[in-house]
């Protein structure tokens, strides 16, 4: 049987040198995003690319979100006769955990990949060098931008989700059990708390973050060729998703611990 002991220890070293690369990118990020030159047009243009174009995707998905699970949630409920209670259920569903982890997945397809390709197809065209040769600060105009871009955006996005999501919630509801617009939304905004809200906006902005640097690192430090940039935009979202999985689970243990303290 042959000694597969050197492989082993090839891809173990491999993996804590790229887990080191990976917080040299992210250390580099914070010391570059305090000091001069602000790049605020591109942070603004990255804004409206990532947050306007996504609105379309990000509505259809949160009015289908908010119908398809209320449908489910009645049966469940009606077997008790608590139908009353289904504005109150969504609500807590869809601030707590639908509406910020569907938002984040989706960015991270759409956004992740986007950003992975780009700076991936400029670091095999050589642009990253060709404005290094210029005196432009490639990480800062492309990683810093771009970065604080999605963590600026998905907050923002996932508002406006729980919104679309409520309202297709409401939609369904007053079919069924003939509520009112503004007996839904009182039901609503009882079922939830100021933690609630808040948990929700912090998730975002470090799921947001996530999809950032993420994408630009894989991007930055994407191989040579047309392959090496397929590969960066896949390996992006792949990562971003499971990263966003991870996040989502610790801070749900952290907002219960407070919940409940």
């Amino acid at each position: 049987m042959e000694d597969n002991r050197p492989i082993i220890s090839n891809k173990i070293d491999d993996f804590f040198r790229g887990l080191a690369d990976a917080f040299a990118f992210v250390k580099r990020f914070f010391q570059e995003v305090w000091f001069p030159p602000y790049e605020f047009k591109e942070v603004l243009r990255q804004c409206y690319e990532i947050g306007y174009r996504s609105l379309p995707l990000i509505s259809l998905t949160g009015f289908i979100i908010g119908i398809v699970f209320t449908n489910q949630s009645r049966p469940s409920l009606a077997e008790f006769g608590a139908t009353s209670w289904l504005p109150a259920l969504i609500s807590i569903a869809i601030v707590r955990a639908l509406g910020p982890l569907v938002t984040a997945l989706i960015a991270s397809g759409k956004v992740g990949s986007s950003i992975g390709a780009e700076i991936g197809s400029m670091k095999v065209t050589e642009q990253i060098d060709a404005m290094e040769v210029s005196a432009i600060n490639p990480f800062k105009y492309l990683v810093v931008t771009r970065t604080l871009a999605t963590t600026l955006m998905i907050p923002v996005l996932v508002m406006y989700t729980d919104f679309v999501a409520l309202m297709g919630a409401f939609i369904n509801v007053n079919q069924n059990e003939l509520v009112s617009l503004s007996t839904f939304f009182v039901q609503v905004f009882e079922a939830i708390s100021f933690l609630d809200v808040f948990s929700s906006v912090i998730k975002s902005l470090v799921f947001g973050f996530t999809i950032g640097i993420v994408g630009c690192y894989k991007g930055y430090n994407s191989t040579k060729g047309t392959e090496g940039v397929g590969k960066a935009a896949n390996s992006a979202v792949v990562m971003s998703m499971f990263l966003i999985f991870i996040e989502e689970l610790l801070a749900l243990q952290i907002v219960n611990a407070i919940r409940y303290s």
